[in-house]
């Protein structure tokens, strides 16, 4: 518990020289106001000093304290000149005066040492260390000397210009070294410990900028070093500590991004920080950055605004990161910096800091940070997320795939709905106004419960509308005439709300009185086509679950399970609505949903543009190529564009999906595979991330199921983030034939206007490999590049080089817009894309294959210099190709066309003959159907996959050797031979069942023919 503030007085304190042997004294003024002496004597109790007697001096606001003996020698003066500075530094409002303030007078150090100790103390309990801030500074009183040690420690570390540093830091580690060697119990060892990585763990700091006077203090941290700490490890994390404010930023790449918030959860917010951007990093997958997500608390007993403590938790993070001048990356002054260089910090709105970005960018003006207004996204001169109602379109993307899939349009046909949320809100509001055909029965949000339980749709989409507009909104403002009949608005705090006959039938119940908390839990329950969050809160967890697993203790009194829910369709348009083995269950019961990092990922696409526009838009302003009143003109030019470009990325993640579920009973065995890697690779938390163990897809594989959405969605956004790594290591995002990924992503008046700013971009690179690593994983599915490298010893760049030349060489992304353009049903139109991948990855595997076994160069001999870059195989192909399959081929037209080109170029002969003799051959043999359907027919054990891929491998190239010499007039009249081989492909088919024994005796005897 803190002292008495004296921060409003100016205050100072004496002591007096006590070398005669008498007391110890003091002399304490307050010129201002006269205080208690209550207040004055806890104050000097906090320092160890016990007051015997007082009496106040004729000047006003003066007194004399007697200091009572106490069983060890008297203070030194040095030590009571730091009690001294340590009472007014209290006073004027620069430090806490509390318990900690005993170290000192035990250690013997300054006020802003304490204030160093009592940072670390408070981060340690943050971080799990399971002991109390309390029960910590009694194992440092319990250690005199160490939090003098640890302080002298972080001194030699960080103190900028020490001559010699390296002798200090050993000194000053060996002491400390010592006193943890001495513990004599586990607590007191943990405590110790767990101060000393703090400070080692701790790259970078602000203690020492502007001569040390900085009112708060951000430690910039590699979260491993830590000796605490749970399951998610940030790579980075910037502590800000101060009297009024403490708070983290944690990321998990340093390119990240993520919102900060206002946190609610002052004993437990970095637990909360830490489960956001869990989610953020996979939510992020598709983008440029990697997850990131800041919160800060305002301290109990503090006076500060909302706005002050953002504007120093924003002051903390920017002290300890570099800038850019010049080009290059300049670290703060009179900051020791044991990291590399990290000049990109990104941060946006969330909880608590909708309106705040503007701040956060005046800030970083002031502080001439590179990025700019492009620091906070969505301040005065970005994208207004609300105003666009990005985040729930993106989220309704996912909805209306998931009705379409059902075989229900939601623009022209009604659907009941109950949602989490109310109509001032951003997700929420916005949602619930993209189709008229909504009838929404019931919604909550954390004041009241609003029931409707036969809507008119129109009538309700009317004052739905009405309510958006209205400022600061709720459901009470709701016209009651708009509210069918048993219906109303109730706040949470009533005793009990009555339901009427229409009310329980709409929610699925009979009870006629409930609490609003059983009430909430029904609208959860309640039996519609569409469950749609918008609100704040984990609402549903697994039924083998507890409220604890949720890590919301705030909605533990209303929070339901999984097999509970009764909506056909989840839409999670807010983030942690259900923990992710409730999605599972939830999947498993027959429910469609697949993670709120799908489904509201088009919210962070936005910013993530708007950081890149607006850097590409600031250097062509800077070249001169742009003039600065065009900016903020240019960058509002294009807002539609972005929304397009970001909804698209949407919808081609939930296709992507919807594929992979499409193919998931064949796949299990290759999904099980990936999945076995993540995990070896850190990726992923078998149990943690929801996916199911062993034994588990063992009965799946018996009873011919695969993973479930959610599961899927996982690997999906794991697969990107792997894939993306892989790619930013490797050389292939510099090679021309990337370059449309880099453009693709800017629009085309932006590329027109600032062209020279997206041409030297910083992070065109790092723009290439999330755009080419989103694609690739939404075109083929999670674990294809994991199954060339299982097959052919591929790694993730020589894959990606094989999809960049296909796409290019095939126009796949042209016969994709066909496909979707066409207007089949849903799933008709995802067995279409599902062809498509699986002929992209035929064509894949053939150049790899001839790649890997460096075969291509001599089958293309003299026809090119260095068939192995991506731009001379889409150069030597694409002609080729095209002279083959003409303006607009479907996709299974595609199929063996990159052997056709081969064939051609071979030979010098017409590539359409060479086409025109595969097909008449394929067909003459009838193994049309086994080249198509190879992929779904093919099932079984990992051994029994990998075995069946390699006959393929073989029956494709027979029938290669087979074309060539059709073409060349060798062939002899293998009649018999064929007709055998036909009989053995038409029982096949009849069997329909593939496996490794019909695949080598199908081989066996094209290897015949090929004789």
């Amino acid at each position: 518990m803190s002292a008495p503030s004296l921060s409003q007085h100016t205050t100072t304190l004496r002591f007096l020289d006590s070398a005669d042997g008498s007391p110890l004294g003091c002399l304490a003024s307050w010129p201002n106001h006269r205080f208690t002496l209550t207040d004055v004597v806890d104050v000097l109790r906090r320092f160890g000093l016990h007051v015997s007697d007082h009496r106040p001096l004729d000047e006003p606001g003066a007194h004399h304290f007697t200091i009572a003996p106490c069983g060890t020698a008297a203070p030194d003066a040095g030590v009571l000149d730091l009690i001294a500075d340590a009472f007014v530094a209290g006073a004027e409002g620069r430090t806490d005066i509390d318990d900690f303030s005993i170290l000192v007078l035990q250690e013997g150090i300054s006020w802003r040492w304490v204030d160093l100790i009592r940072a670390a103390v408070r981060f340690l309990a943050q971080a799990g260390i399971g002991l109390s801030p309390t029960y910590m500074l009694g194992c440092l009183t319990a250690t005199p000397g160490y939090a003098a040690a640890l302080a002298a420690l972080f001194d030699a570390r960080f103190r900028p210009g020490l001559p010699d540093r390296e002798a200090a830091v050993a000194a000053a580690a060996s002491a400390v070294a010592g006193h943890i060697d001495r513990a004599a119990t586990f607590d007191l060892d943990r405590t110790l410990r767990g101060l000393r990585s703090f400070v080692d763990a701790t790259l970078r700091t602000n203690w020492f900028q502007s001569g040390g006077t900085k009112p708060y203090a951000s430690f910039k941290l590699d979260p491993s070093a830590l000796t605490v700490g749970g399951a998610i490890v940030p790579q980075r994390e910037i502590y800000v500590h101060s009297r009024d404010v403490e708070g983290v930023h944690v990321r998990a790449e340093l390119v990240a991004r993520g919102g900060l918030r206002f946190s609610e959860r002052p004993e437990d917010y970095r637990t909360e920080v830490l489960g956001l951007m869990a989610t953020q990093a996979v939510k992020n997958a598709p983008i440029v950055p990697g997850g990131a997500k800041g919160a800060f608390v305002i301290r109990p007993g503090s006076t500060a605004d909302l706005t002050t403590a953002y504007t120093t938790f924003i002051r903390g993070l920017l002290d300890v990161v570099d800038n850019v001048v010049d080009g290059a990356p300049t670290t703060p002054t009179d900051t020791v910096a044991y990291d590399g260089a990290d000049a990109y910090l990104v941060v946006a709105a969330d909880k608590g800091t909708a309106r705040m970005s503007d701040t956060a960018n005046a800030i970083a003006a002031e502080y001439g940070y590179w990025l700019g207004d492009a620091f906070a996204s969505g301040g005065s001169a970005g994208y207004d997320h609300k105003a666009m109602g990005i985040t729930a379109r993106g989220a309704w993307v996912a909805v209306r795939h998931r009705f379409a899939e059902l075989g229900h349009d939601v623009d022209t046909q009604t659907f009941t709905v109950a949602g989490i949320g109310d109509m001032s809100g951003d997700v929420f509001g916005n949602g619930m106004l993209l189709s008229d055909r909504i009838r929404l029965v019931a919604a909550f949000d954390h004041r009241h419960i609003f029931l409707d339980p036969d809507p008119d749709p129109d009538a309700s989409h009317r004052e739905r509308a009405r309510l958006f507009v209205l400022p600061r909104s709720s459901w009470a403002d709701y016209d009651p005439a708009a509210i069918s009949a048993g219906g109303g608005v109730w706040s949470r705090t009533a005793k009990a709300v009555p339901l009427s006959a229409a009310a329980r039938a709409a929610l699925g119940i009979d009870a006629e009185t409930q609490t609003p908390d059983e009430l909430i839990k029904a609208v959860l329950r309640a039996p519609v086509d569409l469950l749609w969050n918008g609100g704040v809160g984990t609402y549903v967890k697994a039924s083998g679950e507890t409220h604890g697993d949720a890590a919301d203790p705030a909605n533990d009194r209303v929070r339901v399970d999984a097999c509970e829910v009764r909506a056909r369709i989840v839409g999670e348009g807010g983030n942690l609505g259900f923990t992710r083995a409730a999605r599972v269950e939830y999947a498993r019961h027959g429910g469609r949903c697949d993670g709120d990092f799908i489904d509201n990922a088009a919210g962070v696409a936005t910013s993530d543009r708007e950081v890149n526009i607006k850097i590409a838009v600031d250097r062509a302003v800077a070249a001169g190529t742009l003039a600065p009143g065009q900016r903020e003109t240019l960058l509002a030019a294009v807002t539609d564009d972005v929304a397009e470009a970001v909804l698209t990325a949407s919808r081609d993640q939930v296709l992507a999906l919807g594929c992979s579920e499409h193919d998931a009973p064949a796949l299990l065995t290759q999904h099980e595979r990936l999945i076995e890697d993540l995990v070896r690779a850190g990726r992923i938390a078998r149990d943690g991330d929801g996916l199911p163990p062993t034994a588990e897809i063992r009965e799946r594989s018996r009873a011919g199921t695969g993973l479930l959405r959610p599961e899927l969605a996982v690997l999906l956004a794991q697969s990107k983030n792997v894939v993306a790594s892989e790619l930013a290591a490797s050389s292939l995002p510099d090679s021309p034939a990337c370059t449309p990924w880099a453009e693709n992503y800017f629009p085309a008046e932006i590329l027109a206007r600032a062209g020279s700013g997206v041409a030297e971009h910083p992070l065109r690179r790092e723009i290439v490999v999330a755009s080419l690593a989103d694609e690739l994983v939404n075109r083929l599915g999670p674990g294809a590049l994991y199954r060339f490298e299982e097959r052919f010893g591929a790694a993730t760049a020589d894959s990606a080089r094989a999809y960049v030349v296909v796409s290019r060489v095939l126009h796949t992304e042209d016969i994709r817009t066909r496909i979707l353009a066409a207007g089949s049903d849903a799933r008709s139109t995802l067995a279409e894309l599902s062809a498509l991948a699986r002929v992209v990855e035929a064509e894949m595997a053939w150049l790899l294959r001839h790649t890997a076994r460096r075969t291509l160069r001599d089958v293309l001999a003299g026809a090119c210099d260095d068939a192995d870059t991506p731009e001379a195989l889409v150069a030597l192909f694409a002609a080729p190709v095209a002279a083959a399959l003409g303006d607009r081929p479907s996709a299974e037209a595609c199929r063996g066309a990159f052997a056709n080109a081969a064939v051609a170029l071979r030979l010098g002969t017409d590539p359409a003959r060479v086409a025109a003799a595969r097909d008449a051959l394929i067909d003459s043999l009838h193994l049309r159907w086994l080249l198509e359907g190879f992929a779904t027919r093919v099932r079984g054990s990992y051994w029994e996959a990998m075995g069946a891929a390699a006959l393929r491998d073989e029956i494709s190239d027979r029938l290669d050797a087979l074309v060539v010499t059709a073409l060349d007039g060798s062939a002899a009249d293998p009649t018999g031979r064929t007709h055998r081989l036909v009989r053995l492909l038409d029982r096949l088919r009849g069997e329909d069942a593939v496996d490794t024994a019909r695949l080598a005796v199908i081989a066996g005897e094209l290897r015949l023919l090929d004789r």
